[in-house]
């Protein structure tokens, strides 16, 4: 067995978020990047940006505007696939497997808007419905020998301690009963473990994402937890550690949300 550490980063544009490549590999020693919210085809993807931190294999399904997702790694990538959801063509998942047999599952799902309301709101109708395709999707692929990692900004903090005040935010789009009752069918699919609480304490205080609208988004420290990485059974007892490297937030130029990373022996 050799370590893997697995990184998930909305990287909100991956051709303004170049320049941190070098800083994020330096920090996080990543052996397979999982990236969301590219905003970009993939025809124009920087692929060379990568080749030359020795990220030479690449599964894209690139979407300009919002949408994005991409795989980066060290090792070959095997039966690639790209899902569409919701009949849009917004580049919202792609999948790979690894030498090891260990499939890795890039996932963006919509923000929602600002209204929590399915009827008045359709992005946000969009993101309820995006999480009921994927629960059928992954339940309908359910194996007890499944060895999965999914990542991604899912856009949902589940749990009290993933936000700066569960009471303030508990009719905030991102963190109502609906979405996290939506999470939560996704995560039965598979029996799937949170692999970064599975490290840190339920009740101990994590986020990945602080707004780009805070004044000092340090000091006020107003986060939420939106991006994860989940495994399946077979995975848990090869979890040998997680992070969120919050430093990130406050690289130049920044994304909103900081990378999580994940090591599994394997």
């Amino acid at each position: 067995m050799k370590d893997l550490t697995i990184v998930t980063w909305n990287v909100n544009s991956v051709r303004l978020r170049v320049p941190l490549i070098g800083a994020l590999i330096e920090a996080l020693a990543p052996d397979v990047l999982c990236l969301q919210e590219t905003k970009v085809v993939d025809a124009d993807f920087p692929l060379q940006a990568f080749a030359e931190h020795g990220f030479v294999h690449a599964a894209l399904h690139g979407a300009k505007a919002y949408g994005g997702v991409a795989i980066l790694s060290r090792e070959p990538l095997a039966h690639i696939e790209r899902p569409q959801w919701c009949g849009k063509a917004d580049g919202r998942h792609v999948l790979a497997r690894l030498r090891s047999g260990v499939e890795i599952n890039c996932l963006y799902v919509p923000a929602g808007g600002d209204v929590p309301d399915p009827i008045a709101n359709p992005k946000f109708a969009h993101k309820l419905r995006l999480l009921g395709e994927l629960s059928a999707w992954f339940a309908a692929r359910k194996a007890p020998r499944n060895r999965l990692v999914l990542t991604g900004d899912l856009n949902i903090a589940p749990l009290e301690s993933d936000v700066w005040s569960h009471r303030a935010l508990l009719k905030e789009v991102s963190h109502t009963p609906v979405e996290i009752d939506a999470l939560e069918t996704l995560r039965k699919t598979h029996d799937w473990i949170d692999a970064v609480r599975y490290f840190v304490p339920p009740g101990e205080p994590l986020y990945s994402w602080w707004s780009y609208r805070a004044r000092d988004w340090e000091a006020a420290n107003r986060g939420r937890r939106l991006d994860h990485v989940w495994v399946t059974p077979p995975l848990r007892r090869h979890l040998r550690g997680a992070t969120i490297l919050r430093e990130a937030r406050g690289w130049s130029p920044p994304s909103d949300h900081a990378p999580v990373a994940v090591t599994l022996a394997v």
